[in-house]
């Protein structure tokens, strides 16, 4: 199962909210950023939302680019708090990437967190203190395997 497939299935589950997708294409190109090597996630933001269309809630694009921004060595997604778009990378996702054997469901998971993570952004939630709500900021891949794939009470009141 593909990485879009899997969160058009899980996410309105969690967000009570239908979920479609729609290739459009990103100039990755435009966010590169050669001394790092890595990809600036405001760039592929901006071009998300005005790829965007008006009938659509909120936005969320999946890259498997290795994204930063500038004052930090990597993330793992950003948003537009309280906007309509967001992007996850699943680049760090992968067990691969720490030199580890594949792990489809953990992947899957993990992409799952970081989507529902950075689309609640969209809808105006912060980072939250409870280490098992999905709103919990991840600075690590392990701090991803902690929390889990939920709002805490708190944020989930403060969705629509």
């Amino acid at each position: 199962m593909t990485v879009m497939d899997y969160l058009r299935l899980v996410l309105p589950e969690t967000l009570d909210a239908p979920c479609s997708i729609h290739h459009r294409l990103v100039d990755t190109r435009r966010a590169y950023d050669d001394q790092r090597q890595q990809y600036r996630s405001r760039e592929i933001l901006i071009q998300l939302a005005d790829l965007s269309e008006a009938d659509e809630i909120k936005v969320l694009g999946v890259t498997d680019v290795d994204l930063f921004i500038p004052v930090l060595t990597f993330v793992f997604g950003e948003a537009q708090l309280g906007g309509r778009a967001a992007v996850v990378s699943v680049h760090r996702l992968r067990q691969e990437f720490y030199g580890l054997p594949p792990d489809e469901k953990l992947f899957l998971e993990r992409c799952e967190k970081e989507a529902l993570h950075e689309l609640g952004h969209t809808f105006g939630l912060v980072h939250c203190r409870r280490v098992e709500c999905v709103m919990h900021f991840s600075n690590s891949i392990a701090e991803v395997d902690l929390k889990s794939s939920t709002f805490c009470p708190s944020c989930a009141r403060r969705l629509p």
